[in-house]
């Protein structure tokens, strides 16, 4: 499946798969998270895979999460959801970095929350 998916006003195109990763550090822990998320064939999105570089508060693994090249890893079985609302406090350690066909930064300096969802449809 291609598409595409709006970060705010920014149109990012995805690749034949329809997936893009989701990347930040997280503020209290100071360690990388990243997820990867999927559009799925009635436009919402599905989170495939969840992978945090530490441990510590509100980053602990989920069920059947493993280690694998320097992260841990696992599949949280979530249904889709029809968008993401993202904080854009710029107090965080990192901006949110969201790749698809290219990578974009969200939220690096303080604004108004940026909503993360598929491209309308043609009608």
């Amino acid at each position: 499946m291609t598409g595409c998916l709006m970060a705010g006003a920014t149109m990012l195109a995805l690749s034949g798969s329809g997936q893009f990763t989701l990347e930040w550090t997280h503020s209290v822990e100071r360690q990388a998270w990243r997820e990867t998320w999927e559009i799925t064939q009635d436009h919402r999105l599905h989170l495939v895979e969840a992978a945090v570089k530490g441990s510590g508060a509100g980053m602990e693994p989920g069920p059947g999460g493993h280690f694998q090249d320097g992260w841990w890893v696992w599949a949280p079985e979530l249904p889709p959801v029809p968008s993401l609302i993202l904080a854009a406090s710029g107090q965080t350690p990192s901006a949110w970095m969201l790749c698809a066909a290219d990578c974009v930064q969200i939220g690096a300096a303080s604004g108004q929350p940026v909503t993360v969802a598929p491209c309308a449809e043609a009608g």
